[in-house]
């Protein structure tokens, strides 16, 4: 953070758009404070009567049968006409959707109720549900033209079947159209009826009340999975068919014994009711309620009132210069949010505009998503790594007992030491997994001991012999006089060399050769592995080392190799602290030279 200076900090800048918005707000609020208090005081006493009843329900009976406030305007000039009072409705947001005043009219400064029908104040509204839904709500349970005419049928039998044994009824049609039976106790299907009378046929759901009562016990079924509760368990939910129903109620059938599990169902019966209704109701609006309509404050535009309109406005507009600054601040903490928020396989970076702290973490950012890419491509490296390095061992080692297997070659000691030493060599590399991660690192641990040069390079010529003669390649050695021994982990130096010998195998044509040669050259080992192949373009050279990179991208994995090989014998030979080379000329051949550290031969 030193390095960021002092203005440009982020704290600071923060600091100083607070202070300003500060200074703003409190002289905006000193004022409106001012000029408000006489017209809220005269607007508070004119809100006795806010709660009216009367407009309340009409408006809640319209928002009930209309899906929206479109045609609500001449009601609410009608109600006001009637009233008296000034009736203004707006969105929760203070979007005008109606006003009996003129245009342009201060309202009262808080509203007087919110006109909901799936949410009435059921102190007031008369019929109201106990799950506060207005009885006007019916939507989808409302019944069409023919279904009413058929229960207006069974209706009126069923009201002459009761005159008969002496009953005297009248019929009613509740808000859906469903007709229903009352006498001047209540509703008479509520009570006792005859059984000639009581033939099921005018309390029967039609086909769209099933269709809509079903659909409602999903959405409570859905919920209730939610919460971990099993459907089928819970109460049925439905329309109220035998008591003159004002509306929707739940018929309890097997509550659940759990409380807690009770007011779960409670909740998401009340929920999906809600839900399965809402499109069949106007949104939700604030209602307002004032005195009448020609006696609002006016706005005195004396001198001193226009000095201080300029000034709250000089002082509105330091604000929206200090909220842009602030979205100017927060801007680059969004694109960090944003990258975050992106897959893990995405490594998105995001720009870096600014040189302050956000800047600072931009770049940071950044970073972490680099060494994380690299992490990522190092892990995918490995698993790569581990196929390659267990396929040529066992390919060795499948080559031997397959020949010995058929009497091609007897399985001699020789034979047989080969055989062990690939094993150990598969053995090392399923042990040392690990191993292969820490040689991108650096940190690969060796197991350093003197090594004779002839016998490594013989016990390397012998493992591929197979392989050779099966390419039809010529594989040799050839060791000057006095090459000294080698400091180094035998297993690691025979799959080093292993995988030159197999690239160069891999490379030369049928009738060419490789050659395994040392000599000494100062304090180091020079191992060169040359073969008479095709060779390497010359600007190819510098790639030959980069991991899965291969001359010819047309070649398979299984004729071309992985493009691994050559990279991990770097990562060895410089594990051990020496260094890998590679000369050629394409139609000649190549050689590979490994400077390695020597040592002398341990005593006898």
């Amino acid at each position: 953070m030193s390095g960021v200076p002092v203005r440009k900090r982020l704290l600071v800048r923060l600091l100083v758009a607070s202070a300003l918005i500060a200074v703003c707000s409190v002289a905006a609020t000193a004022w409106l404070v001012v000029e408000t208090t006489t017209r809220a005081l005269r607007e508070e006493q004119g809100q006795e009567l806010a709660v009216d009843t009367d407009i309340l329900s009409r408006l809640s009976g319209y928002a009930a049968t209309h899906p929206d406030w479109t045609g609500v305007a001449p009601v609410v000039r009608a109600l006001a006409r009637e009233t008296g009072r000034r009736i203004a409705l707006t969105t929760p947001d203070r979007a005008v959707v109606a006003d009996s005043a003129r245009p342009g009219t201060p309202r009262p400064p808080s509203p007087a109720a919110t006109v909901d029908p799936l949410r009435t104040d059921t102190h007031t509204e008369p019929g109201a549900q106990r799950t506060g839904i207005d009885p006007r709500v019916v939507g989808p349970y409302r019944l069409s033209a023919a279904d009413r005419a058929r229960l207006d049928g069974f209706a009126e039998a069923r009201r002459a079947c009761l005159a008969r044994h002496g009953t005297q009824t009248a019929v009613v049609r509740t808000p859906s159209g469903r007709p229903v039976l009352r006498d001047d106790s209540g509703t008479v299907d509520g009570g006792q009826v005859p059984l000639e009378c009581a033939d099921g046929k005018l309390n029967t759901p039609t086909a769209s009340e099933r269709e809509a009562q079903d659909d409602l016990v999903a959405r409570t079924d859905a919920c209730l999975r939610r919460h971990g509760m099993a459907p089928g368990t819970h109460h049925l939910v439905g329309l109220d068919l035998t008591s003159g129903g004002e509306g929707l109620i739940r018929d309890g059938v097997k509550p659940p014994a759990d409380p807690a599990d009770d007011r779960t169902y409670r909740r998401c019966a009340d929920a999906a009711l809600r839900a399965q209704l809402d499109p069949y109701v106007a949104p939700p609006a604030a209602l307002f309620l004032g005195g009448g309509g020609s006696d609002e404050v006016r706005f005195d535009m004396s001198p001193a009132n226009k000095a201080k309109v300029v000034g709250v406005a000089a002082l509105v507009l330091a604000v929206t210069v200090a909220a842009a600054a602030a979205a100017h601040f927060v801007r680059p903490l969004r694109a960090l949010t944003e990258a975050v928020r992106q897959p893990l396989d995405r490594h998105v970076r995001v720009p870096v505009t600014t040189r302050d702290e956000t800047g600072l973490l931009a770049e940071a950012f950044n970073d972490l998503t680099a060494r994380r890419e690299r992490l990522e491509a190092q892990r995918k490296a490995m698993v790569s790594d581990i196929a390659h390095e267990l396929r040529s061992p066992l390919t060795n080692i499948r080559g031997w007992l397959e020949v010995t297997r058929d009497g091609v070659v007897e399985p001699d000691r020789e034979l047989l030491g080969a055989l062990h030493d690939e094993a150990l060599v598969l053995q090392r590399v399923i042990d040392d997994l690990r191993d292969l991660a820490d040689a991108d690192a650096g940190e690969l641990r060796l197991h350093r001991e003197p090594v004779g040069t002839a016998q490594l390079l013989d016990q390397v010529a012998a493992a591929h012999r197979v392989a050779a003669e099966a390419a039809g390649v010529g594989l040799s050695t050839a060791v000057a006089p006095g090459t000294p021994w080698l400091d180094a982990d035998p297993v690691r130096m025979r799959q080093a060399l292993g995988n030159v010998v197999s690239n160069a195998l891999r490379h030369t044509p049928s009738g060419g050769t490789v050659t395994l040669a040392a000599r000494s050259d100062g304090d180091a080992v020079v191992v060169e592995v040359t073969d008479t192949g095709c060779g390497i373009a010359a600007e190819d050279l510098p790639h030959v080392f980069r991991r899965f990179w291969r001359a010819e991208k047309s070649r398979s994995r299984r004729t071309g190799g992985s493009g691994l090989g050559l990279p991990i014998v770097r990562h060895l030979v410089e594990a051990h602290g020496g260094t890998v080379g590679v000369i050629s000329e394409p139609g000649t051949g190549s050689v590979f030279t490994l400077h390695l550290p020597a040592t002398v031969p341990p005593p006898l």
